[in-house]
């Protein structure tokens, strides 16, 4: 099969990879589309020492069941492996599983012709949701969690809060998109880079702002905070805005820097929330709030050509594209 392999630290290569073989349990997979997510970014620049290359990276995957009993049937991957009997699993906290692995991370991902995986990690698709707009299951669950995360958590209403999210990227985006469908009326996006900015200001039509040139905004203006980034500088930015008793969200695993203001958390009583994924539950109520539009019409995700993934890389690092997600398709 073809197969777009990270190699070394920026380098990914187009080639001829070995089939893989379904597992007892497991299914073959034919890849109709799969994102690019900023923890393949990671990895591409070197920095994530989980992912050695030479690998297939991907994680964010649409296709067709290509063996077994539901062959033909077009399905979302659930990504995140979990063994099914420890305590968090027995709970329904499959995020938290002692032995939880992600495809594209140690083992084999989805950039590529076919992918196995679990056959319980499918969740079948309606015929109404196209398998590109199903490739955005896994970063939608990621913010349908953080966002009911922090609906738990908040003293009001989310609808009621003001609310920011730093980073314009796809869970960026996406939690702005459900912020929005969940009545929340005052919605500002941090972004740096300024083609993004653009789309997300006619996508969702809420404030954008950049941290690097605007004003500084006033302290303790929003009752909620979701870091999309997760970097030192944006920690910083978020414990300066977030409100007492707010509820301050942390999705992003750019680094480890400070800039996490604890005396501040502590004193005000700021919630802080750490957020790894999804659970079960999440992934397949996000797929049904895929096809019942919840996100809105999604005109800000760009395709490319799986062969052209090393370019679509490099414009994403660059910061050439105003798409907040590049999906990569099979070729037409």
């Amino acid at each position: 099969m073809k197969a777009l392999v990270y190699t070394k630290p920026n380098e990914l290569v187009y080639r001829d990879e070995p089939d893989p073989a379904p597992g007892e349990g497991q299914v073959l997979i034919k890849v109709e589309a799969s994102g690019i997510c900023g923890s393949d970014m990671h990895a591409y620049h070197g920095h994530d020492p989980r992912r050695v290359p030479p690998l297939i990276l991907g994680h964010e995957v649409a296709g067709t069941v290509a063996s077994g009993k539901s062959k033909g049937e077009r399905v979302a991957i659930n990504p995140l492996m979990t063994c099914g009997i420890c305590a968090y699993c027995e709970s329904g906290r499959t995020n938290l599983c002692t032995a939880r692995e992600l495809i594209g991370m140690r083992v084999s991902g989805a950039y590529c012709e076919y992918v196995s995986i679990a056959e319980r990690n499918l969740v079948p698709i309606p015929d109404s949701l196209n398998l590109v707009t199903a490739s955005l299951a896994e970063p939608a669950a990621c913010s349908l969690h953080a966002l009911n995360k922090a609906r738990m958590h908040s003293a009001r209403p989310l609808s009621e809060l003001r609310a920011m999210v730093i980073g314009g990227g796809a869970i960026g985006m996406l939690s702005a998109l459900l912020l929005t469908s969940y009545g929340c009326r005052h919605v500002t996006v941090a972004e740096t880079n300024g083609l993004r900015r653009g789309t997300v200001a006619r996508s969702v039509g809420c404030v954008v702002y950049d941290p690097s040139s605007d004003p500084a905004l006033p302290g303790n203006s929003y009752g909620l905070v979701i870091d999309t980034v997760g970097g030192g500088v944006t920690r910083a930015l978020g414990s300066q805005v977030v409100t007492p008793g707010g509820v301050f969200v942390h999705i992003g695993l750019m680094d480890s820097k400070e800039g996490l203001d604890i005396r501040k958390m502590t004193l005000q009583e700021v919630c802080l929330i750490g957020i790894y994924t999804y659970t079960r539950e999440d992934f397949r109520a996000t797929v049904e709030a895929l096809a019942v539009g919840m996100f809105g019409g999604l005109e800000w995700v760009k395709t490319m050509p799986l062969s052209e993934g090393a370019r679509a890389f490099d414009d994403l690092d660059k910061g050439r594209v105003p798409a907040a997600k590049i999906v990569m398709v099979p070729e037409l």
